[in-house]
């Protein structure tokens, strides 16, 4: 009797362990199938290198303060435009890059301003991968161009310091005796003033340097690297739409607000609005990745941002949005009056693959020009 309640219970042993172990093996073969699947669904098949020669531009996700930061630190940063091989996208907008500061200088005397070199090791992609690369980016200007412009700095502190000296010896020695002394008294001044301003320059030290969210670095790629080639289909950014209401986006500029900071994204765009309900200008926001809205901006064409936009109407016009960062990802958005709830979601990212390349490199050109990477004087701190 023993023997076969031994026997049964082996059996059912077995039996429970082969139940148990098939879904294993099923499991493994759908994960391979759904791998395949997004492989064939994000890439074309096609393979480039992105080359030595190629530069990535980033928007660091930290503060790199050269007065705190020390050689060693790392920190992320994200790429803000897609990257291009001959056949397509290769690396696309919003792939995080892992970096770590190599070597940093502290500001000198004589106008020399502090720099940092920033080391960049691998990306990850939106879809998850790992690439390694080999990129560099620095802060620090060419010996040739920083002695250029600090001797430019320099005299300028000596005509100042001149142009002080003559007001001096102006005031205390009078009009009269700078005509008697048929002007040597203003030339002694402004020689004076000329020596200190000059002393000033050799004494003044440069800028500490910063690197904030928003600023855009320029990231040389030291290494050759193969890629796959995304097809357009996989970069599209998520949008919604309301029934009759058709939103054209036909422009993306970046521009300066009034006080000369890079942080208005103007849209050029037409509405046609069929649908059942009615908007304003003023149920339009910026709305970005992290769900942070931006209402239409004063500084900037406010035609669009007064409208009322009934069912039947159709606008055509211009609208500004001052936000924190230019180089995240946008989606200009339609609320419900009533509701508060978003009721279309026009991506800012899909519409820029189809803006003129003209209006990409002025753009372009004007995030280049902003980034001095200098640190102001805090007011607090001299207190």
């Amino acid at each position: 009797m023993k023997k076969i309640v031994s026997a049964f219970l082996i059996s059912s042993f077995l039996l429970n362990t082969t139940v148990i172990a098939a879904p294993v093996f099923e499991g493994h073969a759908e994960y391979t199938d759904q791998y395949k699947q997004d492989q064939q669904d994000l890439f074309t098949g096609e393979i480039e290198h992105l080359e030595r020669k190629d530069i990535i531009n980033m928007t660091v996700s930290q503060v790199l303060d050269g007065s705190i930061n020390m050689e060693g630190d790392e920190f992320f940063a994200e790429v803000t435009n897609e990257v291009y091989g001959d056949k397509g996208v290769i690396i696309p907008k919003g792939t995080i890059a892992h970096g770590k500061i190599t070597q940093s200088g502290d500001p000198k005397r004589m106008g020399r301003s502090a720099w940092l070199e920033l080391a960049f090791d691998y990306l990850v992609t939106p879809d998850g991968r790992e690439i390694p690369i080999e990129g560099k980016m620095s802060t620090r200007l060419h010996p040739a161009v920083e002695t250029t412009k600090i001797i430019a700095q320099d005299v300028g502190y000596t005509v100042a310091g001149g142009a002080v000296g003559g007001l001096l010896a102006l005031n205390w020695l009078g009009l009269e005796a700078a005509i008697a002394s048929q002007g040597y008294t203003l030339a002694g001044g402004a020689a004076v003033g000329g020596v200190i301003g000059l002393g000033m320059a050799l004494m003044r030290k440069g800028n500490e340097v910063l690197i904030a969210p928003g600023d855009e670095i320029r990231v040389k790629i030291n290494t050759s690297v193969p890629l796959p080639v995304y097809k357009d289909t996989a970069l599209k950014q998520h949008e919604l739409f309301y029934p009759g209401l058709d939103i054209n986006i036909s422009n993306i500029e970046h521009e300066e607000d009034p006080f000369g900071e890079l942080n208005t994204i103007t849209v050029t765009l037409m509405i046609s609005n069929m649908s059942d309900k009615g908007f304003s200008g003023l149920d339009m926001a910026l709305v970005n990745d992290y769900n942070k809205v931006f209402r239409p901006s004063i500084f900037g064409d406010t035609k669009l941002m007064f409208m009322h936009l009934n069912p039947g109407d159709k606008k055509i016009g211009q609208i500004s949005f001052a936000v924190d960062n230019i180089n995240r990802s946008f989606w200009l958005t339609f609320f419900d009056r009533r509701s508060g709830a978003a009721v279309a979601k026009i991506s800012l990212d899909n519409a820029y693959r189809n803006v003129s390349e003209k209006t990409k490199k002025k753009n372009l050109k004007k995030r280049k020009h902003k980034t001095n990477y200098k640190k102001e004087e805090d007011v607090l701190d001299e207190i």
